[in-house]
């Protein structure tokens, strides 16, 4: 049995270039009437979302959770997580392709060393789920102690 299952539904109406996906039928519900559209994808956001975003909400969600889990088993339980995740759409083979998702991470923990703190987000990186589904793109992760 799954520890959970999600779901959206998007909604395309129109061509590509000027066509308009809206989110529908969310688990949370959260996302439904949220817009996602090919400018917002390439271009400028407008107030829509695109799939890269939303990977990225993923991504940096994810990882927040797998770094305050690890850090809580190192008993170094953190103060403060900033994780930022920077997904890339480049253009590979003639095909657009999610390349990279670049993680930041800012921390507050007390009690920890560099070196330690090197580990257990080493740890995290092993452990969150998106990570593994991002397997096969390049993942970065550039983190420090505040």
């Amino acid at each position: 049995m799954s520890i959970a299952e999600r779901s959206t539904q998007t909604i395309w109406e129109g061509p590509l270039a000027s066509g308009t996906g809206t989110f529908a039928n969310s688990s949370s519900t959260v996302l439904d009437g949220q817009q996602v559209t090919w400018a917002a994808r390439t271009e400028a956001p407008g107030g829509k979302t695109s799939p890269e975003e939303l990977a990225a909400a993923a991504h940096s969600s994810c990882f927040s959770m797998a770094l305050s889990l690890k850090l809580g088993e190192n008993k170094t339980p953190p103060q403060r997580l900033e994780v930022t995740a920077t997904v890339t759409l480049d253009e590979v083979d003639g095909a657009p392709t999610i390349t990279t998702s670049a993680l930041t991470v800012r921390a507050q923990v007390p009690d920890i060393d560099k070196d330690t703190f090197a580990s257990v987000v080493d740890e995290a990186a092993a452990l969150c789920p998106v990570s593994r589904l991002f397997a096969g793109a390049t993942i970065t992760v550039d983190a420090q102690l505040a």
